[in-house]
């Protein structure tokens, strides 16, 4: 039987061509539909003598056509049952074959009943599928038969076949990462997903955990729902979320946008993975030696660590101990083991509220808490499911699986905080208040999700944090600093030069001249980065942030600062060399660091232009521009920015900071070479990196608007002005912004550009080469830069 018609049919209803169907009305439709082909496909298979599949041989559907749950361009899983009849392989090609022939996705196995259960009693995967198997076409009762069989055999061995069954889907999380509080889940393998949900089916058919309860349902709707809604969006079967393709799926589920749509996901997520941690522990309980209950080992006050649970100790009172549930938190933190079930609902249900301020008592144990490491993530998981939580922190409620607004952030708000705190964890020898670094690192994005300056607002927030746990005056005062300027240090040392005194001053006075909190952003700087994504804390950044730290402690001493050199003797050699020559010049620093970030020095005689020519070469070469500081080189050994130089320049130099995009730094003869001919217009520049951004056009997810600020402070210099573009990263975003600038009239002293996923902030220190810097220019420079980014 041809398949080319079912192919078609499936086509009209992705496309709606006869009124569009919802997801789940589309999932049932599709299972219909592919039901009605098997039936008349195994018709086929049989009409030259019953005009059915014959006798003792049966088709059976598992999977998601076996649970009705059958998404777009999902493969179809079935079973050809038999009882050895003899022309079993003819009847398995009738109907495989128009399959394959159809590039329709199958997964198939040729079976007797005894050989379908050997298989299920040796592969997990079998055993668990058949659990889902459902009758098609022929005879019914044999189908039946091996389903029975299968539950049953599933029920005896079930509890034994755990330590397997966790060790699959500990690997399965480790490939897939989790659903909740991520920025790109995947639906169907991620930890809280739809495998995890047939893994708590599976538990309830072996009869060692409950039946999915109302809220497992819901989830189970909405993952499938976003899953059918993916794939008819991109037309394949893909299961990661991207935010490009959320914004899509939420509009057609009516969730208003990605962010409601991601905040959705995310709790069912956690819902799920929560469900599935207590089934396993139920599945697995722990035992002692000889089949004895397992030991109590006192692990904290009222605290026990019961076999590999968290519980309370048999003297421990709830209703008397208000700290109690942070020590439980802090102890399954430190031990890395979760908190019994049975713990967690008595807590609940008689742990009363710490009352404002909080005793000495539970302010160490919740310092404990934050400062145990990796552990904390799951322990802060289970309070929070239960509740707990939020009697610690009822601000929590806000950023709780907050979606990130920066595709850089690989976590929502909350897990985004709890990270930053294990990535803290590991800096507290660094600092001289290591309580305030975890209380800091908890805090510093709390007032995200609402309308209003997160910063400011988390100041707001973290000063009523401090008075309800009972800090003194001065410790709160740290506490709010360090929320309120937790992006001081990150944001100044990338966006700014901070060679320059004023720069300088200006961090000095903002923390108003504290060294202990100086100390304290510097490490929550890094915590933050870290907990942001891969790749956010580079070498390049870390050490332009500790430059910062360091010139600014060194002012608050009352050191001098060290003067930098403007243009050294190579870069002068460089310059004479490009006069001599009347060519551009390029020399490249040999990398030392782990980030392959390299030096690349361009100069060009008097008259030549750099910045662009250079910025386009490096965009050719696939670098990514970190920063650049400009110089003019006059002549007979006068310095850069002598007045009496003039206009007898000998020529310019430019230092560049900057990293290969991906493989493996270009070779520095080439560079020469291609920027040389570009300085003398011998490289059509322009048509070769639309060229190279037309290839990697698909790379960006989600259009970003551009916008240009204007920054007039003193760090600037007294003729100068700070310009930042924020925009939609391309390869060669910063060559056209360098031309714009120079048609602009606007000389460029140093550039930085700091890349966060699929955004860029590049500034821009620029003075006009003449004229003033009046409004007119400015305006002329804004709608450059915008066209330039557009």
């Amino acid at each position: 039987m041809v398949a080319g018609g079912l192919v078609e049919a499936v086509d009209r209803l992705l496309e709606g061509r006869h009124g569009r169907l919802g997801a789940a009305a589309l999932r049932a439709a599709l299972v219909d539909l592919y039901e009605f082909w098997l039936n008349k496909a195994a018709a086929a298979a049989g009409a030259d003598v019953t005009g059915s599949l014959p006798d003792g041989v049966a088709l059976v559907a598992v999977g998601g056509l076996g649970r009705r749950e059958l998404v777009p361009f999902s493969d179809l899983d079935l079973v050809l049952l038999h009882n050895g009849h003899p022309e079993i392989g003819e009847i398995a090609d009738a109907l495989w074959y128009p399959l394959w022939d159809a590039r329709i996705g199958l997964d198939h196995s040729v079976r007797t009943p005894a050989e379908a259960l050997k298989v299920a009693s040796e592969d997990l995967r079998t055993a668990t599928g058949l659990l889902d198997g459902r009758f098609v076409a022929g005879d019914a009762a044999l189908a039946s038969r091996l389903v029975v069989a299968a539950r049953d055999q599933w029920r005896r061995t079930a509890r034994k076949r755990v330590p397997e069954l966790v060790a699959a889907t500990l690997d399965r999380w480790q490939r897939s990462g989790e659903i909740a509080q991520s920025s790109e889940p995947d639906l169907k393998h991620g930890r809280g997903g739809l495998r995890d949900l047939g893994l708590l089916d599976a538990f309830a058919v072996a009869q060692v955990a409950d039946r999915p309860g109302e809220e497992l349902t819901a989830a189970r709707e909405l993952l499938l729902d976003v899953r059918t809604e993916l794939r008819r969006t991109v037309r394949r079967g893909r299961d990661v979320l991207g935010a490009e393709d959320a914004a899509v799926v939420a509009s057609e589920l009516d969730f208003g946008d990605r962010f409601a749509l991601a905040r959705r996901l995310s709790g069912a997520g956690r819902a799920v993975a929560y469900a599935v941690d207590v089934a396993l522990r139920a599945a697995d309980p722990p035992k002692g030696r000889f089949g004895r209950k397992p030991p109590r080992t006192p692990c904290g006050d009222g605290v026990v660590l019961h076999g590999d649970e968290v519980a309370l100790a048999r003297d421990a009172v709830p209703a008397r101990d208000p700290g109690l549930l942070l020590r439980v938190g802090a102890a399954s933190a430190r031990t890395g083991t979760p908190i019994a079930h049975g713990t967690l609902r008595t807590l609940a249900d008689t742990a009363p509220e710490l009352r404002a301020p909080w005793p000495e008592p539970a302010r160490r144990a919740l310092t404990e808490l934050l400062g145990a490491g990796a552990g904390l993530v799951d322990a802060v998981e289970a309070l929070d499911r239960t509740g707990l939580w939020a009697r610690l922190l009822p601000e929590w409620g806000a950023v709780r699986d907050l979606p990130p607004r920066e595709p850089v952030h690989a976590w929502t708000v909350d897990r985004h905080l709890v990270q930053a705190c294990v990535e803290a964890a590991g800096l507290t020898d660094t600092v001289a208040r290591p309580d305030l670094l975890l209380l800091g690192a908890l805090l510093h994005d709390i007032g995200k999700g609402r309308e209003a300056d997160h910063s400011e607002l988390g100041a707001e927030l973290a000063k009523h944090v401090a008075v309800r746990i009972g800090l003194s005056e001065r410790d709160t005062e740290l506490l709010v600093g360090m929320v309120r300027h937790h992006l001081l240090l990150p944001d100044t040392a990338t966006r700014r030069d901070i060679s320059e005194p004023e720069t300088v001053e200006r961090v000095a006075k903002t923390i108003d001249g504290d060294p202990v909190l100086l100390e304290l952003l510097h490490a929550l700087a890094k915590a933050d980065s870290l907990a942001t994504g891969p790749g956010v804390w580079t070498h390049w950044k870390a050490g332009l942030v500790a430059e910062l730290v360091s010139r600014t402690r060194a002012l608050l001493t009352g050191r001098p600062l060290p003067e930098p050199e403007a243009v050294d003797a190579a870069q002068r050699e460089l310059v004479a060399e490009a006069v001599r020559t009347g060519r551009g010049q390029v020399i490249v620093a040999p990398d030392r660091r782990q980030d392959r970030t390299a030096t690349v020095v361009f100069a060009v005689p008097a008259g030549a232009e750099l910045l662009t020519p250079a910025a386009g070469v490096l965009a050719l070469n696939s670098l990514e521009v970190h920063t650049a500081t400009l110089h003019t080189v006059p002549p007979d050994g006068r310095e850069p920015g002598d007045r009496e130089a003039g206009t007898h320049e000998s020529g310019r130099v430019g230092v560049f900071t900057a990293s290969p995009r991906f493989g493996t730094p270009p070779d520095p003869a080439l560079l020469r070479d291609q920027f040389a001919r570009a300085v003398a217009g011998g490289l059509a520049l322009a048509e070769k990196l639309a060229e190279k951004e037309r290839a990697y056009a698909g790379a960006a997810t989600g259009p970003v608007s551009p916008r240009v600020l204007w920054f007039d402070d003193e760090t600037a210099g007294p003729e100068t002005v700070v310009v930042e573009l924020r925009a939609m990263d391309r390869i060669a975003l910063l060559h056209r912004v360098a031309g714009a600038l120079r048609r602009c009239d606007a000389e460029v002293r140093w550039a930085k550009a700091e890349t966060l996923g699929n955004r860029v902030v590049d500034a821009f220190a620029v003075t006009p080469r003449t004229g003033t810097r009046d409004t007119g220019w400015r305006e002329r420079i804004e709608q450059a830069l915008l066209m330039a980014a557009g």
